[in-house]
């Protein structure tokens, strides 16, 4: 895993909560309750959310599989996930966080019967690595779900392009003092295969029965599903 961008999370991560909510307007909530929900998630199952972050999206899942059910969340980044055990705690939510590699998982064969990943997909090394480790830590017949960014069509494209490359970069460099940070973030939102070109990807590792995908937002993101083979 890139050590600079590793370094980049460290340095935003007590404000990127606040820039998020910000940015978005809120509608990543909204984002991750439709990630949770394509899933499939019921009581009672296992959840191991990679690129936990803060660790919104594993608080979300433990929401829906419940006390029967077990949330991992995992991050690279320490200074990130440092975060996320005081919001589990705050919203009565039973979640362990540990630091761990998307790339290389450091848990058993079917594992969990789901694996998550929510705006981290495009910051690993070889996206089709870490697809593969969360494929091979799931159940046969469980699922590998994806929430990431994609390049939004139409009427929306272009005030969107305006908005990721010039206001995302001032507000989140204004608030967190790294512009870089918030220049590397939509930059690389805007190179990565999104849509039609994912669920390519996603075939091409060999580890998925199927693969289907769901537009957010006009395309400003995605939620993917894999089922594992």
């Amino acid at each position: 895993m890139s050590e600079k961008v590793r370094n980049m999370f460290a340095d935003i991560a007590d404000d990127y909560d606040r820039i998020n909510s910000i940015l978005s307007f809120g509608v990543h909530n909204a984002w991750r309750k439709k990630t949770v929900l394509e899933s499939g998630a019921k009581p009672g199952d296992r959840v191991l959310d990679c690129a936990t972050g803060t660790g919104d999206l594993a608080l979300e899942f433990k929401k829906t599989v419940g006390h029967d059910g077990y949330v991992l969340g995992t991050d690279f980044c320490k200074e990130m996930i440092e975060h996320a055990p005081g919001k589990a705690d705050q919203k009565k939510l039973v979640v362990e966080f540990e630091v761990a590699d998307a790339m290389d998982l450091p848990y058993d064969d079917n594992s969990f019967d789901i694996a998550s990943i929510a705006f981290g997909i495009r910051n690993v090394d070889d996206p089709s690595v870490s697809l593969k480790e969360m494929a091979r830590v799931v159940k046969p017949g469980g699922k590998v779900v994806v929430l990431e960014f994609g390049q939004p069509k139409g009427m929306i494209k272009y005030p969107y392009q305006i908005y990721s490359k010039h206001i995302m970069p001032a507000v989140g460099g204004f608030i967190s003092g790294n512009r870089d940070a918030y220049t590397y973030l939509p930059e690389t939102s805007a190179k990565f295969p999104a849509g039609d070109a994912f669920l390519k990807l996603m075939e091409d590792t060999g580890a998925f029965a199927s693969q289907k995908a769901f537009t957010l937002t006009g395309g400003i993101a995605y939620v993917y599903v894999g089922t594992v083979a």
